[in-house]
C-alpha cells in the first residue's frame, strides 16, 4: 500500500514539474537568461555567503527574494577549462581545453574552444534569441574561437586575463599587487575590433555594465542571453573612482562592491522595463580565490584551498538563482554544477540536447521550480587533464592532492583521503579508515567515468613559439 502511495507521489511530481515548465514556455513564450559569471571569486567573498565586511545589498537581494545553493561547483579550479564547462554542459576534457603544461590560454596560444563545440548561445540561436557576451572571453583569441563564432551576436570584452600581456621588464607579482593600467597590454574588443589598448580597467566595470544595460534596451522586445563575464575580482584588482577606498575590507571590498553596484544597475533596469518575471538570472564565479595574492586575493570562507586546486575553495563556488514570481525563495543544499546550466536553459526553452555527444550535466528546472532532489550526486574535480577527487553524496575522496601553486609534487594516496562534506566541509578530518566500501564506490566511479573519455586535440598546447614558456610571462 505505501508503495502504491509513493508511486502516486512520484507521479504526480513529476506532472506537476512537467507543467511547470510547461507553464513558463506557454505563459510567456521563452525566458530571457542572464548569467553573471565573476573571475577569481571566493565562496566566501560576498554577503550572502557570509563575508562580514564587504556590503552586497543587490546580491544579499538575489539571495533573499531567489534562491542560494551552498553547494554549487564549476569544471574546473581555473579559467579557461570552468568557462569551457560553463558554456557547453561538458567537462573540458572532452573538447580539448585543459592540459597539463599549460593551464589556460595565453596571447601565444593558437588553440580555441573548438567550432564542433554546442555553446548555450548556440543552442537558443536556434530559438530566436538575441545573445551578447560581455567581458572576458578566455576561450581563444583569434577568429575562429571569438564569441562571434560560438553564437553570440555581440561581444565587448578583453579576449583572456587582465593580467596578460604584461610590459617587458614588469614584474608578474609586483605588477599585480601595485597595478599600473600601462602595465598590462591586454585588447579592449567590439565584436573582431580592437578598440583600445591596453584596456583602461579603471572604468571596465562600469563599461562592461553600460554595454549589458544597452543590449537589454535594444532587445527587450524579443528573448535574450546576456553572458556577462565579469573580469574582477582577477588581479591585477581595479575600480573606478566612486568606489576607491569604499569598503572596509580594501581594494578587493571596493571592487566586489562595485561588482555588486554593476548587478544591482541590471536588476533594476529588468525591473524598470517589466523583464524580471520573464528573465531567469544566474550569479556565479569561475573558480576560487587566488590566495598567493594573500589581502588582494579573496577568501573561500570556511572552505579549504582556491583557485588551481581540487579542495572544496577551489572549485565551490557563492551560487544564487533569481527570477521573480518563478523561483520561489530558498536555500538549496543539494548539489549543483555550472555544467548544469546549458541542460536546464535547454529545458526551459524546449531545445533538444544532440545525441552525439556526452553532457555532463542535468537539467536544474525541477529543482528550481517544484523543489524536487537534485539528480546530481556526484562532482568530478579535474585538475587539469586529471581526476584528482570525486564527490558522491556528502562523501568525497582525493586520489591525488598538489598545491594549487608553486610545488610541483603531487601526492598520490591510497587509500584516498574521505571526507564527510556535510559534516566537515573544511576538509579537516580524514575518515577513509571508517569507510573501505565507500573508498571502494570512489575507485568504481573513477574508471566507470574514465571509459567515457575519447581523447581529442589539446587546444591549449597549440602555442607559437614552443620554446618559451609563456607562463613565466604571466600569472
Amino acid at each position: 500500500m505505501k508503495k502504491n502511495n509513493l508511486l502516486k507521489l512520484s507521479i504526480l511530481l513529476l506532472l506537476f514539474s512537467v507543467g511547470c515548465r510547461e507553464k513558463i514556455l506557454e505563459k510567456d513564450q521563452f525566458p530571457n537568461v542572464i548569467i553573471f559569471f565573476c573571475d577569481d571569486l571566493g565562496y566566501g567573498d560576498i554577503g550572502p555567503f557570509g563575508h562580514p565586511t564587504i556590503h552586497t545589498p543587490n546580491l544579499d537581494k538575489m539571495a533573499e527574494e531567489g534562491q542560494k545553493w551552498t553547494n554549487f561547483y564549476v569544471a574546473a579550479p581555473v579559467c579557461t577549462p570552468s568557462r569551457a564547462g560553463i558554456l557547453t554542459g561538458r567537462l573540458p576534457i572532452r573538447s580539448g581545453m585543459c592540459s597539463e603544461n599549460r593551464r589556460v590560454l595565453f596571447p601565444d596560444s593558437e588553440g580555441g574552444l573548438p567550432p564542433s563545440e554546442i555553446t548555450i548561445a548556440k543552442a537558443l540561436k536556434t530559438k530566436g534569441y538575441s545573445t551578447a557576451c560581455i567581458g572576458k572571453w578566455h576561450l581563444g583569441h583569434l577568429p575562429q574561437y571569438s564569441p562571434n563564432a560560438h553564437g553570440f551576436d555581440y561581444y565587448f570584452g578583453i579576449p583572456y586575463s587582465n593580467d596578460m600581456d604584461r610590459e617587458e621588464g614588469v614584474k608578474p607579482y609586483e605588477s599585480c599587487i601595485d597595478p599600473k593600467v600601462e602595465y598590462f597590454n591586454v585588447p579592449l574588443m567590439r565584436n573582431s575590433e580592437i578598440i583600445e589598448r591596453p584596456a583602461n580597467q579603471e572604468t571596465i566595470t562600469k563599461r562592461y555594465t553600460k554595454e549589458a544595460i544597452n543590449f537589454i534596451d535594444e532587445n527587450k522586445s524579443k528573448p535574450f542571453f546576456l553572458y556577462l563575464a565579469h573580469s574582477m575580482p582577477h588581479v591585477p584588482l581595479f575600480r573606478s573612482e566612486d568606489f576607491a577606498n569604499k569598503s572596509l575590507r580594501g581594494v578587493y571590498g571596493d571592487v566586489i562592491e562595485e561588482l555588486d553596484w554593476s548587478i544591482g544597475r541590471i536588476l533594476d533596469k529588468l525591473e524598470e522595463s517589466g523583464l524580471d518575471e520573464n528573465t531567469m538570472v544566474v550569479f556565479t564565479s569561475d573558480n576560487g580565490p587566488w590566495l598567493i595574492f594573500n589581502e588582494f586575493g579573496g577568501s573561500a570562507g570556511l572552505l579549504r584551498g582556491g583557485k588551481g586546486g581540487t579542495f572544496e575553495g577551489g572549485m565551490r563556488e557563492p551560487t544564487v538563482f533569481w527570477w521573480p514570481g518563478k523561483i520561489e525563495h530558498r536555500i538549496v543544499m543539494d548539489i549543483g554544477s555550472t555544467l548544469d546550466l546549458l541542460p536546464t536553459i535547454c529545458s526551459l526553452t524546449g531545445i533538444e540536447l544532440d545525441k552525439d555527444r556526452i553532457y555532463d550535466g542535468f537539467d536544474l528546472s525541477p529543482v528550481l521550480f517544484s523543489g524536487e532532489k537534485s539528480e546530481r550526486n556526484i562532482i568530478y574535480y579535474y585538475r587539469d587533464t586529471e581526476v584528482y577527487a570525486i564527490r558522491n553524496g556528502s562523501f568525497k575522496a582525493h586520489f591525488k592532492t598538489k598545491d594549487e601553486y608553486g610545488s610541483n609534487e603531487t601526492i598520490s594516496h591510497n587509500p584516498p583521503l574521505l571526507y564527510d562534506l556535510n559534516v566537515d566541509p573544511s576538509e579537516k578530518y580524514n575518515i577513509s579508515d571508517k569507510h573501505p566500501h565507500i573508498i571502494q564506490e570512489m575507485k568504481v566511479l573513477l574508471k566507470e567515468h574514465q571509459s567515457t573519455v575519447v581523447p581529442v586535440e589539446n587546444q591549449l598546447e597549440k602555442f607559437e613559439n614552443k620554446e618559451e614558456d609563456y607562463q613565466s610571462k604571466s600569472l
